[in-house]
C-alpha cells in the first residue's frame, strides 16, 4: 500500500481549476498563456457552470491541454457540474473517448460514462463525505479526490487518512486535493440567476455574464456581502483562502491545493502560494498587496476550521 508524502517540509503541489466565470476567448488563452510559466503543477479545463457558454470547445479545450502538456503541466478535464440533456452527456462521451488526458467528473452522471475509460479525478461537487464513499468512487478508477469546500480538514484526513489512504484498484493512494483559494461554489441550478438579474431569459440571455469576469455580487438588506450570482451557480462572496493554514492542510494529508482563477491578480496568487505554502514565507506579508491587484475579497477560511464559511483568522 502507498502511503502519502507526509511532514512538516512534504512539498503541496498547486492545482488551477478551471475558470467558473465566462471570459472571452482572447482572455481566456491570454490566461493559458501566462500559466505555461506559473509554478503550478496541474490544470483543470474545460466548462463546468453552463452549456451555453463556448468560447471554447472541446476540439479548443485539447489544443490547449496538449501545450500546456508540452510546458510541463499536467492537464485534466472538467466535466459540467449540472448535466440537463443529451447534449450534455454526449460532450461527457466525447470527453471518455479522446484518451489522452484524465477527466475530472464534476456530477455523478458523469460517473458512469468515464469509470475505466481515463484516469478519473473525483471534483469537489460529488458528494462525497465518508470513507466508505471515497472507497466506493475509488472502485471506479479514481487517482485523486478534490475534497467538497466546506468541509474541515479534521474532517478530510478522517475520509482519506494520511497514515493508511484509501487505494485505486492498481495498489496506489488515493491523492487528497483541497479548496484552498476562491469563491465557494454553494450550489447548481437549472435557473440563471444572472439572467433573472437582468430581466431576460435564459435560452435569449445574450451571455450577460461577460460583464462579470469574477461573478455578480450580491449584498444584504444591510449592505454586507453575501453572495455572488454566477449564470447558474451561486457562490460565495467570501475568498476561500487557506495560505496560512499550510501545517493543518499538511496533517489532513493534502498532496494538492486547488486555487480558483480570478480575473486579476492571479498570477501573484499562484507564486504567492508556492513561497509561503512550500517556502515557509508570511501569508499576511503576501496578502497584503492582493488587493492593490484587484484580487477580489473579502476572505474566509471558516469552513476548514469548523466555523461559519465566511468567517476569517490569521491565526
Amino acid at each position: 500500500m502507498s502511503a502519502h508524502l507526509s511532514g512538516a517540509n512534504a512539498p503541496l503541489t498547486l492545482t488551477v481549476g478551471p475558470v467558473l466565470y465566462l471570459w472571452s476567448r482572447a482572455d481566456l488563452l491570454r490566461f493559458y498563456a501566462d500559466l505555461a510559466d506559473s509554478p503550478v503543477h496541474t490544470v483543470v479545463l474545460g466548462e463546468v457552470v453552463c452549456a451555453r457558454r463556448r468560447e471554447l470547445r472541446l476540439p479548443d479545450w485539447l489544443d490547449l491541454a496538449r501545450e500546456l502538456r508540452q510546458a510541463g503541466k499536467d492537464v485534466v478535464l472538467a466535466t459540467q457540474a449540472l448535466v440537463e440533456t443529451e447534449a450534455d452527456l454526449r460532450l461527457i462521451e466525447h470527453q471518455a473517448e479522446q484518451g489522452e488526458f484524465a477527466v475530472e467528473a464534476a456530477d455523478a452522471s458523469a460517473l458512469q460514462l468515464l469509470a475505466g475509460r481515463v484516469p478519473l479525478v473525483l471534483g469537489p461537487h460529488l458528494n462525497i463525505y465518508s470513507h466508505a464513499a471515497l472507497v466506493e468512487h475509488a472502485d471506479l478508477g479514481a487517482v485523486r479526490w478534490v475534497a467538497p469546500v466546506e468541509l474541515p480538514l479534521d474532517a478530510v484526513a478522517r475520509i482519506n487518512p494520511p497514515a493508511q489512504p484509501v487505494c485505486t484498484p492498481a495498489g496506489e493512494a488515493m491523492r487528497t486535493e483541497v479548496w484552498a483559494f476562491g469563491r465557494v461554489p454553494l450550489s447548481f441550478s437549472a435557473r440563471c440567476f444572472t439572467a433573472r438579474h437582468h430581466g431576460v431569459a435564459k435560452d435569449s440571455c445574450g451571455l450577460r455574464c461577460l460583464a462579470d469576469p469574477d461573478g455578480l455580487p450580491m449584498n444584504s438588506t444591510d449592505g454586507s456581502s453575501f453572495l455572488v450570482l454566477n449564470g447558474t451557480q451561486t457562490q460565495s462572496a467570501a475568498v476561500q483562502c487557506l495560505l496560512g493554514d499550510a501545517d493543518a492542510l499538511r496533517a489532513a494529508g493534502a498532496s494538492s491545493l486547488r486555487l480558483s482563477p480570478c480575473s486579476r491578480g492571479f498570477l501573484q496568487v499562484l507564486q504567492d502560494f508556492d513561497a509561503v505554502i512550500n517556502a515557509k514565507r508570511s501569508a499576511t506579508t503576501a496578502m497584503a498587496a492582493w488587493p492593490a491587484l484587484g484580487v477580489p475579497g473579502p476572505y474566509g477560511n471558516g469552513y476548514a476550521r469548523r466555523q461559519p464559511g465566511m468567517t476569517w483568522s490569521e491565526t
